[in-house]
């Protein structure tokens, strides 16, 4: 036998031998063996049964009371659960879903100052915008007895301390709500001759307002109207 012969005949039974040792230590597939297990999945997780040939997976469904209590979270956070206000909000968020208390907020202090300074501006545009019928045939007629005077009015909207909700109900399709507004407002009138009548030019004077505002729940306009507006004295 050659040496390169030897050679070939040593490597093969080698070979062989480690195969044996191997088989033993590894074992045998049987084709019952239990599938990896996933690093990533808990193991008190169970397997999803698909409804498609394991292609699909069912998610669990929010049931109605999760829903209703992350729906009216933003309501109880302006009223207490159970109080009359927050029973009327929450209905009226059932027949508006997009109502919001914090927005409609954020807009009624936007539409005050807006109001406020086109009023003493003599605005008619603006204010046909922002008010109901009603209310701005009063608002016309005031601005009309004003410039038929001669009076000006000089107003400067220094800001709003306090807005929330007091009041709100749902009457048929028209939502309604009441809030009250604590402004700061310097506002003088002057006559013809410019000699100042009513308010005061310097300082700053405190306005406590109750304003209603009003929109059509099945109407796709958002927008609020105002539609009663009342002084508060103290």
């Amino acid at each position: 036998m050659s040496s390169n012969d030897f050679i070939t005949l040593f490597f093969l039974v080698a070979a062989v031998l480690i195969f044996f040792q191997l088989r033993s230590v590894l074992g045998r597939r049987t084709g019952n063996e239990k599938p990896p297990r996933d690093l990533y999945t808990p193991r008190d997780a169970a397997p999803a049964e698909a409804a498609d040939g394991g292609k699909v997976v069912t998610l669990p469904r929010r049931d109605a009371t999760t829903e209703d209590e992350d729906r009216f979270a933003a309501i109880d956070a302006f009223a207490a659960p159970g109080t009359p206000l927050n029973e009327s909000l929450r209905a009226l968020n059932k027949a508006d879903p997009a109502f919001s208390p914090k927005e409609f907020l954020n807009g009624a202090r936007m539409a005050y100052e807006m109001i406020v300074m086109a009023y003493a501006d003599g605005d008619r545009k603006t204010l046909k915008n922002l008010l109901s019928r009603e209310v701005y045939d009063g608002f016309d007629a005031a601005i009309g007895e004003r410039e038929s005077r001669g009076d000006k009015v000089k107003s400067t909207f220094v800001g709003i301390d306090k807005a929330e909700i007091t009041h709100a109900e749902t009457k048929g399709s028209e939502a309604q709500i009441t809030v009250r507004i604590i402004s700061q407002l310097i506002s003088a009138t002057y006559d013809k001759a410019d000699v100042l009548i009513e308010g005061d030019a310097e300082n700053v004077a405190e306005v406590n307002d109750l304003w209603t505002f009003a929109r059509d729940t099945r109407s796709r306009d958002p927008n609020w109207k105002l539609v009663a507006t009342e002084s508060e004295h103290e």
